[in-house]
């Protein structure tokens, strides 16, 4: 079954122990790796316990998959439940985990991370059907993300931090929350004993890793900001990231604005929309997305929806290239933009 945030965080919190296989796949391998040692430690806390925690490796599966059998199978020497990871997993692991749960009645917790496999995989289809297994997707971090992420990291930490502090962080972490959490590891080493983060220690450690961020590109484009735009999507290609995700967030993005727009026909004025937002939008953007209400009305908004929604249809059956196909609609959203703030 899909595992959603809030799935998570219960489940982190007090393990279901009717769920015998997590897989979790997606682009961001940091949290990925993350979600991965997270699980993993509901069962074992030190995962180098030879024990209780087994690592395997796709390639020594794919040369003995009899190592999946006995790994799960095995029972620990010094009692309690035990972890099997399986890194980089792909389809071929499908048929075999059916018939390892096939009237199997160990409490062993199997985990499966890889970053290559996608919502089509037959992998990720058998865990979205069985109620057993748990699907986690992992993407690049929203602003959303990144805030959550933090402020999780502080409270098991058992950290504060003032609001203001907290937006500068977030303003400066990466979408990759591998590279995210580095630096928040950074921060807690240069605190010390002291268990409270000022702006000072923002600004002295934490560099600014953003770069151009899916966020920017959907700023910019939105507000009219063609070279902006085009400027932060270029550098988001150069970077790795696929037309897709980035058709996506532009997706997202709109739809919160079809979201605040529908509050404002109920009354609600543009910034009383926006501060009730949840997750709450950084307080750097707020002022940009009160704007970009002004800009746009609800058919407009739908009318780029409709745009989006062929550009990733084109961007996954035509022949041209995805980067020039997005680089096009862009121009066509931001030309929009462009001629409704006049």
């Amino acid at each position: 079954m899909n595992f959603k945030t809030a799935d998570i965080t219960r489940y982190l919190k007090q393990p279901d122990i009717k769920i015998k296989c997590i897989v979790i796949f997606g682009t961001n391998e940091g949290m990925i790796a993350d979600y991965t040692k997270q699980f993993a430690q509901t069962v074992c806390p030190d995962l180098n316990d030879a024990f209780k925690v087994a690592q395997l490796s796709m390639d020594a599966l794919e040369k003995d998959i009899g190592l999946l059998y006995g790994e799960y199978n095995a029972r620990s020497l010094l009692g309690g439940r035990r972890v099997v990871i399986i890194k980089d997993g792909n389809n071929n692991l499908t048929t075999h985990l059916k018939n390892l749960f096939k009237d199997n009645s160990s409490d062993t917790l199997l985990i499966i991370s890889s970053s290559s496999l996608n919502t089509k995989s037959s992998l990720v289809t058998l865990a979205k059907d069985r109620d057993d297994f748990a699907l986690i997707s992992c993407y690049d971090d929203r602003e959303e993300n990144i805030y959550t992420a933090a402020r999780e990291f502080f409270v098991k930490n058992g950290i504060t931090i003032a609001n203001d502090a907290m937006q500068l962080l977030c303003s400066r972490l990466s979408n990759d929350r591998k590279a995210s959490l580095n630096e928040l590891e950074k921060l807690t080493t240069y605190l010390g004993t002291r268990r409270n983060v000022e702006i000072n220690d923002i600004k002295t450690v934490i560099g600014d890793t953003s770069s151009a961020s899916q966020e920017d590109l959907c700023y910019f484009i939105a507000k009219g900001e063609i070279a902006k735009a085009l400027e932060a999507y270029q550098e988001l290609l150069n970077t790795g990231e696929e037309p897709i995700s980035l058709v996506r967030s532009l997706t997202y993005h709109f739809e919160k604005l079809l979201n605040c727009i529908a509050n404002m026909e109920k009354g609600q004025s543009a910034d009383s929309t926006v501060a009730a937002l949840r997750p709450p939008v950084m307080f750097f953007r707020k002022a940009d997305l009160v704007q970009q209400l002004k800009i746009w009305k609800k058919q407009t908004v739908l009318d780029v929806l409709d745009l989006l929604y062929k550009c990733e249809r084109q961007c996954k059956t035509t022949n041209f290239p995805a980067e020039e196909i997005l680089s096009y609609t862009l121009m066509q959203i931001g030309g929009a933009a462009r001629r409704l703030s006049r």
